[in-house]
């Protein structure tokens, strides 16, 4: 019975994928992909492609096969995912398929700040569907920060987290988690919070970013709306930057992504990847 991944192609379900493929035969594994072209690389690896659209419905009939494992990777089109989820879940339930894993956000239900309300909606139906599930709520991704590390290396770090604890983890401690699940028995009708083992503040990434680049990094801790300005005027689509600048002001600082759970690390089976080696290899690949 195949393990399917949908997002197959995102930075989350490539490493996913690698992950699966360390772990089951390619035989053993689907993708769901938007673009069958993209997808060729994971079909020369033996990955069986399913080209479906999560915006378009009709596109997920035969996506899944009754009794398959399926992993809902959450889309990234803040605003449409609730319809988006939905259609997956729908195609998942009138496939009859065994299990279906979902990546929320850290917090579940706790979680009260606005890039949380799709997460919360989308696991609530999911509990209606009656389908078997576990629910893997991801805390921040390290790589949110260390992408930016050009720009910051200019400009500084830039933030309104009033020195709240940030829990990340690198993408492939979340990825490495997903596959665990999707491979393993004992997770059915689950909920893990998954964070990094130590979190840190802004300032202390910055102080870890000057430190490994050997240039002074300034840490610019900003009111909410000064925060907003900058992100606006760096070219972030107001409607996405009022969400970022709520993570900071309702979820970083109030410690709702700090995690600590230690979930992450036990179902990996080592410890998180470490912020400083996150930056030293974002270091590396900005040459």
């Amino acid at each position: 019975m195949a393990i399917v991944v949908t997002g197959a192609t995102g930075q989350l379900g490539r490493l996913v994928i690698d992950e699966l493929l360390a772990r089951v035969p390619a035989t053993e594994v689907a993708a769901v992909v938007r673009d069958k072209e993209k997808g060729a690389p994971l079909a020369e690896r033996g990955v069986e492609l399913r080209v479906a659209d999560y915006s378009r419905p009709e596109t997920l009939d035969g996506a899944f096969r009754q009794g398959e494992t399926v992993l809902l990777i959450s889309g990234s089109e803040i605003g449409r995912r609730v319809a988006q989820h939905t259609a997956v879940i729908d195609a998942a339930k009138a496939a009859g398929v065994g299990r279906l894993v979902y990546t929320g956000v850290l917090g579940g239900p706790a979680a009260d700040f606005r890039l949380a309300d799709e997460h919360k909606v989308t696991e609530q139906a999911i509990l209606d569907s009656g389908l078997p599930y576990t629910f893997l709520r991801n805390g921040w991704y390290t790589e949110n920060y260390t992408a930016q590390i050009p720009v910051q290396l200019e400009h500084g770090v830039a933030g309104s987290t009033d020195g709240g604890r940030i829990g990340s983890a690198a993408r492939a401690d979340y990825a490495a988690a997903a596959a665990v699940v999707l491979t393993g028995e004992g997770h059915e009708n689950r909920a893990y919070e998954l964070s990094g083992d130590e979190a840190w503040t802004l300032a202390e990434y910055a102080a870890e970013l000057s430190r490994l680049s050997g240039r002074e990094v300034a840490h610019h801790e900003l009111p909410g709306e000064a925060y907003l300005q900058v992100l606006t005027g760096a070219g972030v689509p107001q409607p996405v930057a009022e969400i970022l600048v709520d993570v900071d002001v309702s979820g970083i600082r109030r410690g709702l992504l700090q995690g600590g759970s230690g979930d992450l690390a036990r179902l990996i089976g080592r410890p998180t990847t470490p912020l400083a080696e996150s930056v030293a290899a974002a270091l590396a690949s900005a040459g």
